[in-house]
C-alpha cells in the first residue's frame, strides 16, 4: 500500500495544454507536408513562384516550431533541435545545411553578447551601475521602469541591441532583486523584462548601429532602385537621413510602451520605500573600482567603439562584427576575468533557441517558401489604396520578422512591393522606412529578436505570456506606423505619394 502511495506521488502530472499543443504542432506539420501540391504564387509582372515539396516542408516545420515555441511544449532550445532534425529526416534540406546554420555568425554574436553580460555581472560592474541608476531615478516603480527603458533605448543608438540587452539584463536583475519578491514572477518583473526586450527593438531602429538590419536593408534597397525600379525616391539613403526619420518613431514607441506596461502590468508596489538610501549604502559598500572591473570596462568599451566606427571609417568596414565581439570573449579568458567553469553558466537554452531560429529562417528563404508567402500576400493589395498597401506590407514584415531574420523579411517583400508601388502612386522610401520600423520590433515570439530571448532568461514570463502581451503591442506599433505615414513623415519631408505611371 505504501509503495503504491509513493508511486502515485512520484508520477508526473500531465500538462494538458502542452500535450494538446504538441499534437496540434505535429498535426499541422503532417497536414501541410503531405497535402497535395499548392497553386503557384504569381507576382504583378506574371512571374510564377511554385511551392515545391521542400518549400511545403519548410512551411510545415515553421508551423510546428511556432506552435511548440509559443506553448513551450519542450524547452525552447529542444524545439530548435527539432527544426534541424525534421529538415534532415524529411529531406527538406541536407543535414549539413540545416545544422550549419546553428553556428551562423549571428548565433555566435549572441554568444559573445551574453559573455559580455556575464562579465559585467561577475566583476560587479552591473551592481555598481544598478545602484547608481536607482540613486538617480528614485523609489517610484514607474520611474524605475522608465529609467530602465530610456537607458536601454539610448544605448541601442550606439551599439547592437543584442549587446545592449545582454549588458542591461544583469543590471535589471540587480534592480529587480531590490523589489523584495525574490525570483517570484510579478507584474513589475514581467513589465520590466518584456519591456526591456520591446524597447531594445524600438531604440535599435533609430541608427544604423542598433542592428545589422538597417545597413543591409539600405544596401538591398539601393540595389533594387539602381536596377531601374523607380517610385519617386532617391536610392541613396544616408546614416543621418535614416536617423532623422526614425528618431521620432523609436522614441515615441519607447514612451508608449512604458505607458502600455504601466496600464496592463501595473506594478504591485507603487514605490520601494528607502530604496534610494539603500542603493547609496550598497554602492558605497562596493568600494573603489577593482582591477577586473576596469579591465572589463576597457575591453567592452573598445569592442563597442570599433563596432560603432565601422559605419564611419572605411578601413574598419570589412571587419566582421561577430569576429570583433568574439575578440572580447577571448580576452576575457586570457586576462583571467573568466574561467572555464563560467561557460557552464551560459544560458545555452537561449543560444540553441536562436540557432534553431536561424535554421528555420534560412530554410524558408532557400526553399522559396518565404517568397511564395510574400507574393501571395502582397498581390492581394495590388489594387488597394496607397495607404492600405503600405500598411499591408508593414503587417507582413511585422509577422514574418517574428519567425525569420528581419533582413530576410524585408528582402522578400521589398522587390514585390516596389514593383506594385508606382502603379498605386506610393513612393519607394515610405515602403522601406515602414518595413524597417516593423522589422525592428518583433513583439510576438521569443525567436523574433535576441533581446526577447535574453529577457526570457529572467523566468518572469512564459513564451505564451510574451505572445499575448505582444498582440496589443503590435497593434500599437501598426497605429504608430499609420500615423507616421499619414501625418508625421510627410510633415518631415518624406515623399509618400507620387504620380502614377
Amino acid at each position: 500500500m505504501a509503495s503504491d502511495t509513493f508511486a502515485a506521488a512520484d508520477a508526473p502530472s500531465v500538462n494538458w495544454t502542452k500535450f494538446i499543443a504538441m499534437w496540434v504542432g505535429i498535426a499541422l506539420f503532417a497536414i501541410v507536408y503531405w497535402s497535395p501540391p499548392w497553386p503557384d504564387a504569381v507576382d504583378p509582372l506574371g512571374a510564377h513562384f511554385p511551392l515545391s515539396r521542400e518549400s511545403k516542408g519548410a512551411l510545415a516545420v515553421f508551423l510546428l516550431a511556432g506552435t511548440w515555441w509559443v506553448f513551450e511544449v519542450v524547452p525552447i532550445g529542444v524545439t530548435s533541435l527539432a527544426i534541424g532534425v525534421l529538415q534532415a529526416l524529411f529531406l527538406i534540406r541536407p543535414a549539413k545545411e540545416a545544422f550549419k546554420d546553428f553556428m551562423d555568425p549571428s548565433v555566435l554574436f549572441i554568444f559573445g553578447s551574453l559573455m559580455i553580460g556575464m562579465v559585467f555581472t561577475k566583476t560587479g560592474l552591473t551592481k555598481r551601475l544598478a545602484y547608481r541608476m536607482l540613486m538617480i531615478v528614485g523609489e517610484k516603480t514607474s520611474m524605475i521602469m522608465l529609467g530602465c527603458f530610456v537607458v536601454t533605448a539610448a544605448l541601442t543608438h550606439i551599439m547592437a541591441h543584442t549587446a545592449v540587452a545582454a549588458t542591461i539584463y544583469p543590471l535589471m536583475i540587480s534592480i529587480y532583486a531590490m523589489y523584495g519578491e525574490g525570483d517570484k514572477p510579478t507584474k513589475f518583473g514581467k513589465a520590466l523584462f518584456i519591456g526591456m526586450a520591446y524597447v531594445a527593438g524600438a531604440g535599435s531602429i533609430v541608427t544604423l548601429l542598433g542592428a545589422a538590419r538597417g545597413a543591409v536593408a539600405l544596401g538591398f534597397y539601393a540595389d533594387i532602385m539602381a536596377e531601374g525600379i523607380k517610385a519617386g525616391a532617391n536610392q541613396d539613403i544616408s546614416f543621418f537621413k535614416l536617423t532623422y526619420y526614425m528618431f521620432p518613431i523609436g522614441w515615441l514607441m519607447t514612451f508608449l510602451l512604458w505607458g502600455f506596461f504601466m496600464l496592463v502590468l501595473k506594478p504591485e508596489k507603487r514605490s520601494i520605500p528607502g530604496l534610494r538610501a539603500k542603493a547609496a549604502q550598497l554602492n558605497a559598500g562596493l568600494g573603489p573600482l577593482t582591477r577586473n572591473e576596469i579591465l572589463a570596462a576597457f575591453l567592452v568599451g573598445g569592442v563597442i567603439l570599433i563596432m560603432s566606427l565601422r559605419s564611419f571609417v572605411p578601413a574598419l568596414e570589412p571587419l566582421d562584427k561577430t569576429a570583433i565581439i568574439l575578440v572580447s570573449t577571448i580576452l576575457f579568458f586570457l586576462t583571467g576575468i573568466m574561467r572555464l567553469e563560467d561557460l557552464e553558466e551560459l544560458p545555452w537554452n537561449i543560444i540553441l533557441l536562436f540557432a534553431g531560429a536561424m535554421s528555420i529562417g534560412f530554410c524558408l528563404w532557400e526553399t522559396g517558401a518565404a517568397k511564395w508567402l510574400a507574393v501571395n500576400w502582397l498581390v492581394m493589395f495590388q489594387e488597394a489604396p496607397g495607404f492600405v498597401f503600405i500598411m499591408g506590407i508593414t503587417f507582413f514584415v511585422l509577422v514574418m520578422t517574428n519567425f525569420i531574420m528581419n533582413v530576410a523579411a524585408i528582402a522578400i517583400s521589398l522587390p514585390v512591393a516596389l514593383v506594385i508601388a508606382p502603379y498605386l502612386g506610393v513612393a519607394a522610401e515610405v515602403i522601406l522606412f515602414a518595413s524597417l520600423v516593423a522589422a525592428g520590433m518583433p513583439f510576438l515570439l521569443l525567436v523574433g529578436a535576441a533581446p526577447n530571448a535574453i529577457a526570457y532568461d529572467s523566468r518572469q514570463f512564459t513564451p505564451g505570456e510574451f505572445f499575448l502581451y505582444g498582440i496589443p503591442a503590435s497593434i500599437l506599433l501598426m497605429v504608430v506606423v499609420g500615423v507616421a505615414v499619414l501625418v508625421l513623415w510627410p510633415l518631415m519631408g518624406m515623399p509618400v505619394l507620387v504620380a502614377t505611371p
